[in-house]
């Protein structure tokens, strides 16, 4: 599932803003059908614009409302009618999503207790550490999530060497059941602080099974991120 909208508040459109002669959200779709990873590859959107350019390069999308907080509760809606296993949502503005990635975070269940599984990938710059808009995940020794904040966690009170921080890439895979009962659960305090909705599951008691991944989780939030990504991609079709 790859849930889009039009509504951006950085980038207004930008499901459909052209990127190397495609609108981003072809790039998407065209990614994660060419992993032959998935029985349905399905966008959920909850504008006509949207289903049009979706529609224009064969693929499926599904009208959902425009009254949605997230793209968990998008998805949650748009898998009415499409029973699946494992649902993967993946983020209709990251055109660079791989294959690699994807394999093993649909591998995770493979385990019958993983209820939920996502990304992380290392953390080697400070700038990154200290930015706020990087979520940063803390794992237990089975490689769930204890907790995710904006935060430097943990906090290298002594300095020690050699600490290794991780960094959340919000690629979400779900059994079905899960994300049902998930988007039907209220808002956690954490959640409401941090601004960061899986902390919702933890606070609910659902784990999260953490994946590594070599893969940076390139979004395009604005038309700066659209002009990276464009000569990321150009370099890799020259």
């Amino acid at each position: 599932m790859i849930p889009a909208r039009m509504g951006s508040t950085r980038f207004p459109g930008k499901a459909l803003a052209p990127l190397c002669g495609k609108p981003i959200i072809q790039h998407v779709y065209e990614a994660a059908t060419r992993t032959a990873l998935f029985d349905e590859v399905l966008v959920a959107t909850d504008s006509s614009s949207i289903i049009d350019a979706v529609n224009s390069f064969g693929g499926k999308a599904v009208m959902t409302s425009q009254s949605h907080q997230s793209g968990s509760d998008r998805i949650a809606e748009a898998i009415t009618g499409y029973p699946a296993d494992v649902i993967v949502n993946i983020q209709g503005d990251e055109p660079l999503i791989d294959k690699h990635s994807l394999q093993q975070i649909v591998s995770a269940f493979d385990d019958d207790t993983v209820e939920v599984a996502s990304l992380y990938t290392s953390i080697d710059e400070i700038e990154m550490l200290i930015d706020s808009n990087i979520v940063k995940v803390v794992l237990d020794s089975d490689s769930n999530a204890i907790y995710f904040s904006r935060a430097p966690i943990p906090y290298n009170r002594d300095n020690i060497p050699g600490v290794n921080y991780h960094r959340h890439i919000g690629v979400y895979a779900y059994r079905q059941e899960t994300l049902l009962r998930f988007v039907n659960l209220p808002m956690g305090v954490l959640e409401q602080i941090e601004k960061l909705e899986q902390l919702r599951m933890l606070e609910h008691g659902i784990r999260i099974r953490m994946i590594p991944t070599l893969y940076q989780g390139i979004g395009i939030d604005t038309p700066q991120d659209l002009l990276l990504v464009e000569s990321i991609l150009q370099g890799k079709l020259s």
